[in-house]
């Protein structure tokens, strides 16, 4: 439960557990301002989305070294070999139930 104490601007100076004199008033856990105050300035979940999309730029990366022969899948521990084809094949039946907008039909080509 922080307490805070504020500057002449209105900023967080000083962060405590308890309230005292200096620190009365009470500010959430999760409160945007302290968050920044404490170095954690990021919005919960916002670092899972950072690894979320730095674990497809990995993944786009393996692709790229095994297409260019430059590594082989076997070159990967087993554990790992196992989570890309399980991440490949569930981003291919993903990509394959996604509306195609750009995709030609009986009608024509698009655009």
């Amino acid at each position: 439960m922080p307490y805070v104490h504020r500057d002449d601007e209105g900023r967080i100076a000083t962060v405590q557990r308890h309230a005292d004199d200096a620190c009365r008033e009470f500010v959430a856990d999760g409160d945007r301002e302290l968050l920044a105050f404490v170095g954690a300035d990021t919005a919960p979940g916002a670092f899972d989305e950072l690894d979320a999309g730095f674990v497809r730029v990995l993944e786009d990366v393996i692709d790229t070294l095994l297409t260019k022969n430059i590594m082989n899948i076997t070159d990967l521990p087993e554990q790992a070999q196992a989570k890309l084809f399980a991440r490949k094949s569930f981003r291919e039946r993903a990509s394959r139930s996604a509306l195609q907008l750009l995709a030609p039909t009986d009608f024509g080509d698009v655009i």
